[in-house]
């Protein structure tokens, strides 16, 4: 399969391509430009010299449907949308924690997504996974950190997205120093990961582009 996925969810992007199931491009940008300014110039040189095949070529598109900024959320959508509908193939969205939870999937303890919501929030979920595959993954939810520490519960959870920064010295307070943290170059959304529920779910793309929205968490507030 050739997927194309994008996550606009925060203020860095990461886009990735797969062909045939192998990933052969993946670029993460991270500026003060805003995504609708970025966008189209960041995909439009990857097909096909990066690639290796052309836009039309992709059979589906999957895009970070939040949480995550709204602005930045209705950009990549809309992005996505507006390829998938210009080549006629399907795209669907995926939770953006799991495009940070997704990149540790090999882990042997539970893993806390935590993307910051700000506000004195997190958007949260803990992960479980047994050799590379979900097994298990609580409620989405936004929440004050402290709420999402008592979630993630076990010694030796693994924390990772920016909340986890922001909230790091907090984390290590309330584990005792027995929480891990995720590398450094590894809190962002991963566009790659966002692609593995795709990847490994047969029938993935069940509904028609127009059809993909994103899933704020908290309405009415404008991040």
């Amino acid at each position: 399969m050739n997927l194309l996925a994008l996550s606009t969810a925060e203020p860095g992007c990461s886009l990735a391509v797969f062909h045939q199931g192998q990933l052969v491009y993946e670029s993460v940008w991270h500026s003060r430009l805003t995504h609708s300014r970025r966008m189209l110039a960041m995909i439009a040189p990857v097909f096909p010299d990066q690639a290796g095949f052309a836009l039309s070529d992709v059979d589906g598109f999957v895009a970070a449907k939040g949480p995550g900024s709204f602005t930045g959320l209705r950009i990549g959508i809309s992005t996505i949308m507006g390829l998938a509908c210009a080549v006629s193939k399907p795209a669907a969205g995926v939770s953006s924690l799991d495009g940070i939870a997704f990149r540790f999937s090999c882990a042997d303890m539970p893993v806390c997504a935590m993307m910051d919501a700000r506000r004195s929030q997190v958007y949260c979920a803990v992960y479980r996974f047994d050799k590379g595959q979900l097994v298990h993954k609580t409620a989405e939810q936004v929440c004050p950190p402290e709420e999402a520490l008592s979630l993630a519960h076990e010694p030796g959870t693994l924390f990772a997205g920016s909340g986890a920064l922001a909230y790091q010295d907090l984390i290590a307070a309330h584990t005792s120093g027995h929480a891990r943290l995720a590398p450094p170059d590894m809190h962002h959304i991963s566009a790659a990961a966002l692609a593995r529920p795709a990847l490994s779910t047969p029938d993935f793309f069940t509904y028609p582009a127009n059809t993909l929205a994103p899933s704020y968490l908290r309405h009415g507030v404008r991040s």
